[in-house]
């Protein structure tokens, strides 16, 4: 009867990690952590962590938290505008669009509008929005102001 011998593949170390999959598996890898452990840490199956760091899939919003705890850093690229800061602020948290705007106590097309880069119009959701990514009004003010400039090529002469 021949006899099968498994071993187990040695893994290309990641030097610069791109993806999302590619951060997980370095550090995976570096804990020295088989995919059912990691799986475990993370709360989801083998399966799930095999299509994340093959780029099959991605990790659902409400995984985030977890997995920049795991990775012991935000892996998501950083953000610059107002509209990018707030959408990094909903991801750090995992929450989905809607249960960010329950949270808040808003519309979620709001936010969703917030998210794109569309005017915050409300003095109210201008302090919310402020509040929420630890910057005073007035700064939210400016950054929207020079924002709309830009957008609509006005310069900053009157």
């Amino acid at each position: 009867m021949p006899v099968r011998l498994k071993y187990l593949k040695s893994q290309e170390p990641i030097s610069a990690p791109i993806t999302l999959g590619e951060h997980i598996k370095k550090r995976r890898l570096d804990l020295k952590l088989t995919v059912k452990e990691a799986g475990k840490l993370l709360g989801t199956d083998e399966s799930s962590i095999i299509q994340w760091e093959k780029g099959r899939s991605i990790p659902r919003v409400y995984r985030l938290p977890a997995l920049i705890r795991f990775l012991g850093y935000n892996p998501l690229p950083e953000p610059r505008t107002l509209p990018e800061r707030l959408l990094a602020k909903r991801l750090e948290r995992g929450w989905s669009q809607k249960l960010a705007s329950r949270h808040l106590g808003i519309d979620p097309s709001a936010l969703r509008d917030w998210e794109h880069g569309r005017v915050i119009l409300f003095r109210k959701h201008r302090r919310l929005v402020a509040k929420v990514l630890g910057i005073s009004e007035s700064e939210l003010d400016q950054k929207m102001k020079a924002r709309w400039k830009g957008a609509h090529g006005q310069t900053g002469a009157a």
